[in-house]
């Protein structure tokens, strides 16, 4: 042990906790999320394409701009192996266990080089982009990462087109890494059961999951929910006053069982009307109103609390996310004075962040 204290452990550097000015908005994004290639992305019904498209949204708003932002590195084997197995990484290098995760058959098909390349290192970026959110977080009270919640991955297993446990391992950055974090909440308001990060942390009381899911429908998994400390099962085609009833009520009483000192806010848009996969029957003006609802309650409290994009599977689902975003703007819930009063910089500056 050598004297050194946790507190001091969590001064060690990290790669992925990259420097960010003041005239940066804590809301991560790089090209590197997007996946496409030869087709294959349309044979899942996830838009492989909808981190660019809310960047793009938020941009043509006005609100940011590509210097405006925060570019995530992408995470590397060193950082993955903080939470995942060799083994699992290991798995991963088969073609055919990829095709299951992203439940698209044909990746079994190719030769995994191009795996890595087209599929998973996109998620590897996304994942750090989860990673650097929670230090921003901290850092400024707010931080929103355009993509990332892959909440169906745990240590050893992926599964649900989640290939990387990017919530587990943004917690685990935390506690090792910053300091007067020892207490974290995940909210989780995708329209699935978050069994990755819950068989995580199964057996961590620092850590305190409230999940609100569609019990009907994927992954029933029975034994992940013994994690949950606050579990709110939904049935089919629930709609907008009875979601966001339960959602306000059951949030103010977790925050009062239970103080963190950061909420990860898994906000994934599956649970909109018509979804092919979430079942549910919730408004593009209800899934507004409910960001709106954890964010105001964490700013309240003087929580701190970052947000992940998560599932969500249809072409209309990334102009949700950008309007909920510019909503939190427009309800002061979320700002950055020194992005929004920073000159345009010179074309030729331009040009490097659109690399």
């Amino acid at each position: 042990m050598n004297g050194d204290t946790d507190e001091g452990k969590k001064k060690e550097s990290c790669d992925l906790y990259v420097d960010v000015k003041s005239s940066q908005w804590p809301i991560i994004y790089s090209p590197e999320y997007n996946i496409g290639f030869l087709g294959l992305e349309k044979l899942h019904p996830f838009d492989a394409g909808k981190w660019g498209k809310v960047f793009q949204f938020l941009k043509d708003h006005g609100m940011i701009r590509d210097d405006t932002t925060v570019r995530p590195r992408e995470a590397s084997e060193e950082d993955l192996l903080v939470v995942h197995t060799k083994q699992y990484l290991n798995d991963l290098k088969w073609s055919v266990n990829v095709a299951s995760i992203t439940e698209v058959p044909p990746v079994a098909l190719i030769p995994n080089f191009i795996v890595q390349r087209k599929v998973l290192r996109p998620f590897r970026y996304q994942t750090g982009g989860t990673i650097l959110a929670g230090k921003l977080a901290m850092d400024r009270g707010w931080a929103v990462n355009i993509g990332g919640g892959f909440h169906h991955c745990s240590s050893t297993r992926g599964g649900g087109f989640c290939a990387y446990a990017d919530l587990t391992l943004s917690i685990k950055f935390l506690f090792d890494k910053v300091e007067n974090v020892s207490k974290v909440m995940i909210v989780d308001l995708d329209a699935h059961q978050g069994n990755g990060h819950e068989r995580d942390f199964m057996t961590d009381d620092r850590v305190y999951i409230m999940d609100v899911y569609n019990r009907g429908i994927y992954p029933h998994d029975g034994y992940a929910k013994r994690a949950i400390k606050r579990k709110v099962e939904l049935q089919h085609f629930t709609e907008d006053v009875t979601y966001l009833g339960l959602v306000d009520r059951n949030l103010d009483q977790a925050l009062n069982e239970f103080t963190p000192d950061i909420i990860v806010y898994n906000a994934g848009t599956d649970i909109l009307e018509g979804d092919p996969l979430g079942n549910l029957s919730i408004t593009p003006e209800g899934i507004i109103e409910r960001d709106q609802i954890v964010f105001t309650k964490a700013h309240s409290r003087g929580i701190p609390i970052f947000m992940v994009t998560s599932g969500g599977y249809q072409k209309t689902t990334a102009r949700i996310i950008a309007d909920s975003i510019i909503n939190l703007r427009q309800k002061n819930l979320i700002g950055c004075d020194a992005a929004e009063q920073e000159p345009v910089p010179k074309t030729g500056i331009l040009q490097k962040f659109k690399k």
